[in-house]
């Protein structure tokens, strides 16, 4: 009975996804990137609208599961959705031996390429940059060093990672811990310390796991975006969910990559406009570190707004309230019509 509503809910998936318009776009496929074969979408319903690159996040979570959520953002953007190496169908492609080099500075390198590929396959000076969750580390970087590339720099689930000082989301976790009554998390977690830079690819994983966990709005949202987007995704079928999770695990090893990044010490003007919207409830990365990195940041325009009622995942939680931002904030910027505004 599972895998028939699981079939039935597929194919309305796959119908609603049909764009039919007559300027529209709904192509993927592999692309050589970074000397392996990586997996990009291109889906929207007319190619005269700005064009989306996304970073996702993870490490390793692809996107893709989620385009039956964000439909309606087709309408206005071309939206661009790109399998990193190690994740989704990039993954899927070669398996782990076939990843090549798992490191930041090549991620960097892939998105720039990527970068390269949309705006000649499309025919476009600038593409919109939108990073979520672990991908805004690379969402930063690309933003920061070339503006010439991207119309603006759009974050969300927005990491501040400020070289390991930083310790309030961790001691947040453990008072959680302490209220709840959950001893042998709590001491599981107070047994890998605060210094995040010691961490291992596996305590990096299960340190997001049992924040996820232990906070009621994050796992409802895990149980009602995240996995029923993963069991109803028509781009995957039940091999290709095994494989998606094989890649998350595998991707692991990006996480303390990054931990010792300070943010402040990379830079923080932006020869771009900058967007940072967080989900107001989120414990992950939560929106304070976010909106004090957003006041010392220069940029040509600057925007900083939360979504309601929001966990992590907030774009995908609440699709409508970040469409509205991105057509109320985002589009009139980099389309010309409220530049200076």
């Amino acid at each position: 009975m599972l895998l028939t509503y699981r079939a039935f809910k597929r194919r309305t998936h796959a119908k609603k996804l049909r764009i039919t318009t007559p300027n529209g776009i709904d192509e993927s496929s592999y692309v050589r990137i970074g000397g392996i074969d990586q997996w990009i979408s291109i889906r929207g319903e007319d190619l005269a609208n700005p064009v989306i690159l996304e970073i996702h996040g993870g490490p390793g979570a692809s996107n893709l599961v989620f385009t039956p959520l964000t439909r309606a953002w087709e309408r206005h953007f071309t939206i661009v959705r790109w399998d990193m190496r190690g994740a989704g169908k990039t993954f899927a492609a070669g398996g782990p031996a076939e990843q090549g080099e798992m490191t930041l500075d090549r991620l960097h390198e892939d998105a720039l390429e990527v970068t390269e590929h949309i705006r000649a396959r499309l025919g476009v000076a600038k593409v919109l940059l939108v990073a979520n969750s672990f991908g805004t580390v690379t969402g930063l970087r690309l933003a920061r060093s070339h503006p010439e590339l991207y119309s603006a720099y759009v974050g969300t689930d927005q990491n501040i990672i400020a070289g390991g000082r930083d310790t309030s989301s961790y001691e947040a976790l453990l008072a959680r811990l302490e209220k709840a009554g959950k001893k042998r998390e709590r001491a599981k977690v107070a047994a890998m310390g605060p210094d995040r830079s010691a961490w291992s690819g596996h305590e990096w994983a299960e340190y997001a796991k049992t924040v996820v966990t232990t906070d009621p709005l994050t796992y409802d949202t895990m149980k009602t975006v995240v996995i029923r987007s993963l069991w109803f995704s028509p781009f995957h079928n039940l091999r290709g969910l095994r494989t998606y999770m094989k890649g998350m695990n595998f991707s692991e090893q990006l996480g303390p990559q990054a931990i010792t990044i300070d943010e402040r010490a990379e830079g923080t003007t932006f020869r771009l406009p900058f967007f940072l919207f967080q989900g107001d409830s989120d414990v992950l990365t939560p929106p304070e570190p976010a909106r004090r990195f957003y006041e010392e940041v220069t940029a040509p325009v600057k925007d900083f707004a939360l979504i309601t009622g929001a966990s992590h995942f907030a774009s995908f939680r609440e699709p409508d309230q970040f469409l509205k931002l991105m057509l109320g904030k985002v589009r009139p910027v980099v389309t010309g019509e409220a530049v200076g505004h």
